[in-house]
């Protein structure tokens, strides 16, 4: 240290409100400016120079001190060895200056891991908090062996959802820190996943279901507990701690688990009569799929779902169902196109429309996988929301069917200008394909190639009323005005009571819709011989059944009225919008893509024709304000 320096340190030394944090008048903004300016002046120096010397000094005693205490502090100086001169000089800074542990200090006690951080030492901890690990565990100890359960003062949490509790584990939010991951926001997902299930548990039963991303098993759970003897339900997960989680939840809800199938195959037993059974197994979604055959496959990753299809439609059962939940919204929405391009081959840009665009793309990816199986698709449900896109298919095996999805899988064309949309025809033109006259008008070229995507129905009438009678008959109250929307968008109306089958059927009114539904004694069993079917003539008779559920296809796509609104015009209400566009002959409907979105066969020509006719202009309305203001101001 130079004399400058000494003589700074040995002036800020007699103002204690500088350093002592016990002061009360520790950094106070005015006293502490008047005294760096009578110690500049002292120096003939700035008060600012002062500062940031002082500033230095501090930080360079302060590393200076931290090298010492870790080679070894009080024994380096009984040792004889010469102090720095600036631990000499700033010696009784070493009182006020906060202590904070070395990376001799932070080593873990359970595992005996040496993190320089103590935030990330905490972190550390938690997780092994989080997946009841001890000494004992590590140190192979008998006492507490690692496959027994959590202790039960773990801050677990018991959550409650369609009459299924479940524990969470800390930071059950959040997969980076636990090794559970629990999402409230999904919810709707899981419930239209179990209406899904329980449409298809009416059809045939029992039914072989795989839950293969468990987590906490919570869905797994609702199908073992609400349909019982219907469904024969496994639950797989890779992770040890969740399988764990997964097995004490099970006795929560006093429902007896299994291991996997062989001699080795243990179970647990739970308190009384267990109500279902359920197995439990540690293994890799893809290697299950393809060991076994399923009717029902319920795939849930963290992000992307393309690398577990294949996997999916390897043993899948015909006339099967598979549910594909995507939560990698960054790039089913367009916001990251060099992800889209590398887990769905497919081009796309932000649009108007860009949810239903993430529908039918993750279909597209659905309905290649199935065609390489050598086995068709035909869409149930699809539906994109904030969080997620749902996609819900029927697998119809057979090389023909398999080439008929194929043939849906088509380009579609965008305007950039306008944003009219179209799907591209085998051997068309770009130039001549959309309706607008954008690339006429405009310089340069307007239009995109997206896709390849699904250009068939996104949704199936007769499945989503038989959904809509489940979300009643388990009381699902969330869910029941989502699939009265899809109901209503799959047929492209706006009508408050649907109606749906033959005449022979029997009315039941829910909830102000009209459904149709089989009578008791019309359940398909045997014929009138006594003979029942055999497979063929009853898989026939189902493929007949489906096709008739099948309404006329809904037009691709939606236009958004607030999109499209005239500059400078009042817009009539959504409702009487849609009545606009049936009378002028069109047809119409709200889709669940967009709250603001209007689903009709329109063009964009006419759709906007019909805004303009029915939107009044707003100066009409501060014109009628002004006459009457100046009128009151005459009288």
């Amino acid at each position: 240290m130079d004399e400058l320096e000494a003589k700074l340190c040995e002036l800020v030394r007699r103002y204690r409100h500088l350093y002592d944090r016990s002061v009360r008048e520790y950094k106070d903004p005015q006293l502490a400016r008047s005294s760096w300016k009578e110690i500049a002046s002292t120096l003939a120096k700035d008060d600012v120079f002062c500062r940031k010397l002082w500033k230095n000094l501090r930080d360079r005693f302060v590393k200076a001190k931290r090298r010492r205490a870790a080679r070894g502090g009080a024994a380096a100086a009984a040792a004889g060895s010469r102090p720095l001169p600036i631990l000499a000089e700033l010696g009784w800074l070493s009182t006020f200056v906060r202590h904070r542990s070395t990376e001799s200090e932070l080593e873990c006690e359970v595992c005996s891991v040496t993190i320089a951080r103590k935030t990330d030492m905490m972190s550390h901890l938690k997780r092994h908090v989080n997946k009841g690990e001890t000494e004992a565990s590590y140190s192979g100890s008998s006492d507490v062996p690692c496959e027994e359960p959590a202790p039960s003062g773990q801050p677990y949490e018991i959550m409650k959802e369609l009459g299924t509790n479940v524990q969470l584990l800390p930071n059950h939010t959040t997969p980076q820190k636990s090794d559970t991951y629990f999402n409230r926001k999904m919810k709707t997902n899981r419930q239209l996943v179990f209406c899904s299930l329980a449409v298809l548990a009416e059809e045939r039963n029992p039914l072989e279901c795989l839950d293969a991303f468990g987590a906490t098993g919570i869905m797994g759970l609702q199908w073992a507990k609400h349909l019982r003897t219907a469904v024969k339900v496994t639950i797989t997960d890779i992770s040890d701690t969740c399988v764990k989680m997964i097995k004490e939840n099970c006795q929560l809800n006093h429902i007896r688990w299994r291991g996997p199938r062989g001699p080795d195959g243990a179970g647990g037993e739970v308190e009384g009569t267990p109500i279902a059974l359920v197995e439990v197994a540690k293994m890799d979604a893809n290697v299950i799929m393809h060991l076994r055959p399923f009717d029902f496959i319920h795939l849930d990753p963290f992000g992307t779902a393309v690398n577990y299809l294949d996997a999916a439609f390897r043993n899948v059962r015909n006339l099967g169902i598979i549910s594909v939940t995507s939560t990698d919204t960054g790039s089913l929405y367009a916001k990251s196109p060099n992800v889209t391009l590398r887990h769905y081959g497919c081009n796309l840009v932000r649009t108007e429309y860009y949810r239903e665009l993430a529908a039918r793309m993750v279909v597209a990816a659905v309905a290649r996988a199935a065609a390489r199986c050598n086995k068709g698709i035909e869409v149930l449900l699809a539906v994109a929301v904030e969080h997620f896109v749902l996609v819900v298919v029927r697998v119809l095996r057979g090389p023909t069917q398999a080439d008929e999805s194929a043939k849906k899988l088509r380009k579609l064309v965008h305007c950039q200008w306008c944003e009219e949309r179209v799907f591209l025809k085998l051997g068309n033109m770009v130039d001549n394909t959309l309706p607008c006259n954008c690339h006429g008008s405009l310089p340069g070229k307007t239009a995109v190639q997206l896709g390849p995507l699904w250009s068939g129905p996104l949704f199936n009438t007769g499945f989503l009323r038989k959904m809509l009678l489940a979300a009643v008959k388990y009381s699902m109250d969330d869910i029941q005005p989502l699939v009265k929307t899809l109901i209503c968008e799959s047929e492209c109306t706006t009508l408050k009571s649907l109606v749906h089958g033959p005449s022979a059927l029997t009315n039941q009114v829910e909830c102000g819709v009209v459904i149709k539904t089989l009578q008791s004694g019309e359940e398909a069993g045997p014929d009138q011989s006594g003979k029942r079917k055999s497979g063929g003539e009853e898989s026939g008779s189902v493929l007949k059944k489906l096709k008739s559920d099948a309404s006329l296809e809904h037009p691709p796509f939606y236009y958004s009225i607030h999109r499209h609104s005239i500059r400078g015009m009042n817009m009539p209400k959504l409702n009487r919008f849609l009545q606009y566009l049936t009378d002028a002959g069109f047809r119409v409907s709200r889709t669940h893509f967009d709250p603001t979105g209007v689903r009709t066969d329109a063009s964009l020509e006419k759709f906007k024709s019909v805004l303009t006719k029915y939107s009044v202009p707003t100066y009409t309305n501060a014109t009628a304000a002004e006459t009457s203001v100046s009128s009151e101001k005459t009288e």
